[in-house]
C-alpha cells in the first residue's frame, strides 16, 4: 500500500502558501498508486511533535478549492520552531509519529530555515533506516531563498504578491503625500526584509519612471541614518516632499530587539521600529520644508492579503506544489521543488528541483548590481525582473455577504497512536 503523505507550512506566510498546499493535495490524490491518507500537520512540525495530524480526507472539496484564494497559513497553521540539534528526543519523536502512522512522504513548505529543519529530518530518516521521502515547497516574501547566481531559484512564490501590494501601496502613498505635503512634507514607510532589500526594491515597480519623490533604503545600502537625512532635505529642496521606503533592517542602531526561536531579529516585537527612529531623527534634525516628517509600520497586511495578490504568483505557487510532489515521485528524498526562469524575451516559468542542502539556511541577498549608484534606488535591470512577477490584473476572491470567503477547514485529526510529548523547545 501506498504510505500516508503529510505536509506541513513553517515559517512567515505569504498571500498565496495555500496555493502551494492545495497544489501538493491535488497532486498527491492524482496518484493513488504512490501515494495514500493526506494529513496536514497543524502549526508545522510542532503539529508532528504533538501529533496534531488534520485529515485532509475529512474536509469538504469546496474547503480545498478555496486554498487557491485564503491567504496567509490559518488554513492549517504555521510555526517558527526549531528542532533541537540532531539526534535529540525530538528528532526521535518525529520519527516516532512518522511511523506510526506509515508515512512515507512528508512536504515541507518554508523558506531557508524550514528547508534546514527538512534536511535534518531527511538526514536523521536515512540514519534510522527509515523509508522516508523529505521535498521542500519553497515560500517567502523576501525572495531570499537561494544563491545569488539565481541558478538554484529564479524567485520564491509569495514574493510577487507582496511585491504587488508595494507597487500598488507606494501609489496610495504618492496621493497622500501629494496632498498632506504643505504640512506633512515628509512620509516614511517601513517595509519587511530584515536583511535583504527585496520587498522594499519593489516599491519602484509603483513608478517605474521615476516621477514621484521616492527613496528606498535597504539593509544592503551601507547608507547611515545621517545620509538619510541629509538625502531627504536635498529632495525636499527640489520636490517640496519625500516618500521614504525603509527596509525594516535598515541600520538606524538600537531597537530593543528580539528574537525569534531561529535567532532572527523579530522587528515587529522589537520595542521600536526603525520608521520611528527615522521619523524622529529627521524631525528632530529639521525639515528643509515647513511641517514634520510622519511615519507608517505596515505589519502582516505584506504577507496576509489576497486582495493585492499576483495572479502570476499565485499560477506559480500552485504549480511548484504539484512540482514537489513529481519531484518526491521520481527522485526520491532531499530535494526542494524550485521555479527558474525559461530563456526568451517573453516571461515564463520552468520547474526543477535543487538539493535541500544546497537552499538550508541560505540568504540570498539584494544582487548589488542592481543597486543604483546612489544607493537609494533600484536599476532598470531590477525592475525587468521582478515586473512580471507581480502580474497583470486583480486576482478575483469569492465574497459572501460583502466578506471575503475563505477555507475553513474541519477540526478532524488523526487517531493518536504514539504517548503525549512535550516540544523540546517549550521547555
Amino acid at each position: 500500500m501506498p504510505g500516508t503523505v503529510v505536509v506541513a507550512q513553517s515559517g512567515g506566510p505569504t498571500p498565496v502558501i495555500n496555493n502551494s498546499l492545495r497544489g501538493v493535495i491535488e497532486a498527491c490524490r492524482d496518484c493513488p498508486s504512490d501515494f495514500g491518507r493526506v494529513y496536514a500537520a497543524w502549526h508545522g512540525i510542532e503539529g508532528v511533535l504533538k501529533e496534531e495530524l488534520l485529515d485532509i480526507a475529512a474536509q469538504p472539496e469546496e474547503e480545498i478549492r478555496l486554498l487557491a484564494t485564503t491567504p496567509a497559513a490559518g488554513s492549517i497553521g504555521s510555526c517558527r520552531y526549531k528542532l533541537k540539534a540532531e539526534g535529540t528526543a525530538d528528532f526521535a519523536r518525529v520519527l516516532e509519529v512518522f511511523r506510526a502512522h506509515d508515512v512515507g512522504h512528508f512536504f515541507y513548505i518554508g523558506g531557508n530555515d524550514s528547508m534546514d529543519t527538512a534536511h535534518k529530518i531527511g538526514a536523521a530518516a536515512r540514519e534510522a533506516g527509515m523509508d522516508l521521502v523529505v521535498t521542500g515547497v519553497p515560500k517567502t516574501i523576501d525572495n531570499d531563498v537561494g544563491d545569488q547566481e539565481f541558478k538554484l531559484i529564479d524567485h520564491t512564490p509569495g514574493y510577487g504578491s507582496t511585491a504587488r501590494f508595494w507597487a500598488c501601496n507606494i501609489q496610495n502613498a504618492n496621493e497622500e503625500n501629494m496632498g498632506s505635503c504643505p504640512a506633512e512634507p515628509v512620509l516614511v514607510l517601513q517595509v519587511m526584509g530584515r536583511a535583504t532589500g527585496f520587498i522594499p526594491a519593489a516599491a519602484r515597480l509603483g513608478d517605474p519612471g521615476r516621477e514621484m519623490p521616492l527613496q528606498i533604503y535597504m539593509p544592503e545600502s551601507g547608507l547611515t541614518l545621517e545620509a538619510l537625512a541629509d538625502n531627504v532635505n536635498d529632495e525636499l529642496r527640489r520636490s517640496g516632499r519625500c516618500i521614504v521606503v525603509l527596509s525594516e533592517g535598515f541600520d538606524v542602531g538600537g531597537l530593543g530587539e528580539r528574537y525569534d526561536a531561529f535567532g532572527h531579529i523579530d522587528f515587529e516585537a522589537s520595542d521600536r521600529t526603525a520608521q520611528q527612529v527615522a521619523v524622529s531623527y529627521l524631525n528632530a534634525r529639521g525639515l528643509a520644508a515647513r511641517g514634520n516628517a510622519r511615519g507608517q509600520v505596515a505589519g502582516t497586511d505584506q504577507r496576509a492579503t489576497m486582495i493585492y495578490a499576483s495572479n502570476v504568483d499565485l499560477a506559480e505557487a500552485y504549480a511548484v506544489g504539484r512540482h514537489a510532489v513529481e519531484v518526491a515521485r521520481r527522485h526520491g528524498n532531499g530535494w526542494m521543488a524550485t521555479l527558474l526562469r525559461a530563456p526568451g524575451p517573453a516571461y515564463r516559468a520552468r520547474y526543477d528541483k535543487a538539493p535541500l542542502e544546497r537552499v538550508a539556511n541560505s540568504e540570498r541577498v539584494f544582487p548589488s548590481a542592481w543597486l543604483a549608484p546612489n544607493r537609494i534606488d533600484v536599476t532598470d535591470e531590477y525592475v525587468a525582473y521582478a515586473r512580471p512577477l507581480i502580474g497583470e490584473d486583480w486576482v478575483p476572491v469569492p465574497v459572501e455577504n460583502g466578506l471575503q470567503r475563505f477555507a475553513r477547514f474541519r477540526k478532524v485529526f488523526a487517531e493518536r497512536r504514539c504517548p503525549a510529548y512535550v516540544p523540546r523547545g517549550y521547555r
